[in-house]
């Protein structure tokens, strides 16, 4: 979830106070258990989609095994569809059916039994025809030389520990590499990656792929492969679990969902400990001196998100192969963290600042495990444009598990880890209604954001899910008080929570690939919505305006809303630092009658690293200035905000300008978009 520096420091050991919780477990084969296909097939259908067939299949695993089987005898013949070339082959990653019976089919590609690293596709069938192809890359694989001189690996190896060392790793040496075929947006190049473990300089386990060029020894790309989540929790109050009981013991083992165990670390990095045993079936009872507490937390969190994506989305398991993760609690000491490993296919949790607070939230087991499902299915890349779609995945489907839990101790929200109290002032830890509230995440896209952090990267999808679940304006969703704005100042109607994940998980398991963007994303959702409600439904125009709403493509129909007319400039313009004399960026406005209107909106984008030193003023064509905003204090990066300004006193046409200054020292940006909506 977040795995930031700035943001431990800032962490307290502040307790909240809450009710002391009491698990109680029962065995397997309870009520509890989880439920059969029936459920998730009433679930789907109660979407009230125009085409029933769009909608996902419920596979039990020997289903899924069958059609991987089939897939995987019929590689080669899929590569020569394909025209793919003789030294090309086919692994099959993923399969998942819809029910009017298409198969979407994922492979991986291996070039002169190299793997391709960007190379994944994915094809659509129908009673045995393809109906489409979607790559990660178009580009064509041939003609690459698989030679690489001799010093290439331990050259690949040296950028390596480089890269691990100012990550915090102090390892020596590299778990592994590989020769791979790298073609990531570009051409295919001859690539190692290594990957370096050790531990990061929170205490988080290190994973760290780094991709060199093999004949140059240049470093092409890395990523982090532990995905990670910060927290300090407060509990879901008596919850029922499964349990297991051998002899006169029972252990915390989920049994109906695939076997899910929960382990204690007992402040170990390594391992998964030991199974939670005990010979009463009653588990925690609310404070943090009973060990069991947090496991007894961590194994509700697992069996709610199991029962999530089984009941809404007829998956059996992360991988949809009816296998559970499992979890370990009580990692390190005081550690500040919890991450996703797909190595180990397993979630872990720190036990919190002073190891007051097991980091085991509801919201936060199903961010993790969430992070699983996405590299079943899309493997939405962990850096740039793919990371931040990644991150914000895990937020948008670790909201719907709060809200599909309908737990009254913790009422569906959209705010993220809004119970661990990392900031130490009660604030949560990310907004989806405005995420550049937290003081990182942007709110809409820009070029460039794929160069934040993925846990700020991920804000606009986090964005676009609010807006497609309920739209712009101020409201109140159980208790909460929201008030989600737009890039460009229009009001975007909301379709509905579930209307709106659902569209997100199709598009997730039928369209994402490893390297798709925003962009990418917006069309990918745009056609998932148009296979489940109809090309010019209600629900693809308000999700296509919700992404107009966060600076990614036009609305339907044209771009402005009736009565309305933009005026852009995206020309960038450089902002000197303090002392420099201020900029402007010019618009010119032309076809409009009479004044400008009483709330002219005023749309600005600034890549700055402080934005508190910018003073920034609307200059009329008459001169008269309005002020937008005033130097201050604020260390937050980036700005991209919507001001209303009253204008009614100035004519319309002419050339308005945006002016900024830079009031202080040291920080620099720049004027990225500059917009008015009359």
């Amino acid at each position: 979830m977040r795995s930031t520096h700035r943001r431990r420091a800032t962490a307290t050991g502040a307790l909240i106070a809450a009710a002391a919780m009491l698990s109680v477990g029962v065995q397997a084969g309870s009520a509890s258990a989880r439920p059969d296909d029936s459920a998730a097939t009433a679930a789907l259908k109660a979407q009230a989609v125009r085409n029933p067939g769009a909608l996902p299949a419920s596979l039990s695993p020997s289903q899924r095994a069958e059609l991987i089987r089939q897939a995987t005898s019929t590689t080669a013949a899929t590569a020569k569809s394909l025209g793919l070339g003789a030294q090309e082959n086919l692994v099959v990653h993923d399969v998942s059916k819809d029910q009017d019976g298409t198969i979407h089919t994922r492979y991986e590609r291996t070039y002169q039994g190299l793997p391709v690293l960007g190379g994944d596709l994915m094809v659509d069938t129908a009673a045995g025809k393809t109906k489409g192809v979607i790559k990660a890359n178009n580009a064509q694989l041939q003609g690459v030389s698989t030679s690489a001189p001799d010093n290439a690996p331990a050259a690949a190896a040296n950028t390596a520990l480089k890269a691990a060392k100012a990550a915090g790793s102090k390892a020596d040496k590299a778990d592994s590499a590989r020769k791979v075929i790298w073609m990531v947006k570009g051409a295919p190049t001859l690539a190692y990656e290594t990957v370096v473990g050790g531990l990061q300089d929170d205490g988080t386990p290190n994973r760290l792929h780094v991709i060199t060029d093999a004949k140059t020894g240049a470093k092409l790309h890395q990523w982090q492969a532990i995905e990670t989540g910060v927290g300090k929790t407060r509990y879901s109050g008596q919850v029922t679990l499964n349990t297991t009981q051998s002899g006169s013991n029972y252990t915390l083992t989920d049994g109906p969902r695939g076997g899910h165990k929960t382990y204690n670390l007992n402040h170990g990095s390594s391992g998964t400990g030991s199974l939670f045993t005990q010979t009463t079936d009653t588990w925690g009872d609310g404070t943090n001196s009973n060990a069991a507490t947090a496991g007894a937390d961590a194994a509700y969190g697992a069996g709610a998100t199991w029962d999530f994506y089984k009941n809404v989305f007829g998956r059996s398991g992360i991988r949809g192969d009816g296998v559970g993760a499992y979890s370990r609690v009580h990692y390190g000491n005081a550690y500040v963290n919890a991450f996703w490993d797909d190595s180990c296919f397993c979630m872990t949790y720190g036990d919190g600042s002073g190891n007051n607070d097991p980091l085991t939230a509801l919201d936060v087991a199903g961010h993790e495990m969430s992070h699983g499902v996405t590299a079943a299915t899309a493997g939405l890349e962990y850096a740039d444009e793919s990371g931040g779609l990644n991150e914000a995945t895990s937020d948008i489907f670790g909201t719907s598990v709060e809200f599909y839990a309908n737990n009254a101790s913790d009422p569906g929200d959209y705010l993220i880890g809004e119970k661990i109290d990392i900031n130490g002032d009660g604030t949560p830890l990310r907004y989806m209604d405005k995420p550049s509230k937290d003081g990182g995440s942007a709110d809409s896209w820009y070029n460039g954001v794929g160069n934040l952090d993925v846990h700020y990267s991920s804000g606009p999808a986090n964005h676009w899910f609010y807006l497609a679940s309920e739209g712009s304006g101020t409201k109140v969703i159980n208790g909460v008080t929201y008030n989600s704005p737009t890039s460009d100042g229009l009001p975007v109607t909301g379709v509905g929570r579930d209307k709106a994940q659902l569209i997100w998980y199709k598009a997730l398991t039928t369209k994402f690939n490893s390297s798709t963007d925003y962009a990418g994303a917006r069309a990918g959702t745009i056609a998932a919505a148009t296979e489940l409600y109809g090309a010019g439904s209600a629900e693809v125009n308000n999700i296509t305006d919700a992404w107009a709403a966060i600076n990614v493509g036009a609305r339907h129909g044209g771009g402005t809303d009736p009565g309305g007319k933009v005026f852009e400039s995206t020309t960038r313009v450089a902002i000197p630092d303090y002392p420099g004399a201020a900029v402007t960026d010019p618009v010119t406005v032309s076809g409009i009658t009479g004044n400008a209107p009483s709330a002219l909106q005023v749309g600005v984008k600034i890549t700055h690293t402080y934005i508190g030193d910018l003073q920034i003023d609307l200059v009329a064509p008459n001169g008269t200035t309005f002020r937008l905003k005033s130097s201050s204090s604020d260390s937050t990066r980036n700005l991209d905000k919507t001001y209303t300004v009253n204008a009614s006193s100035v004519a319309a046409n002419g050339v308005w300008k945006l002016k900024v200054q830079d009031k202080a020292r040291q920080d620099v940006g720049t004027v990225t978009d500059f917009k008015l909506t009359f």
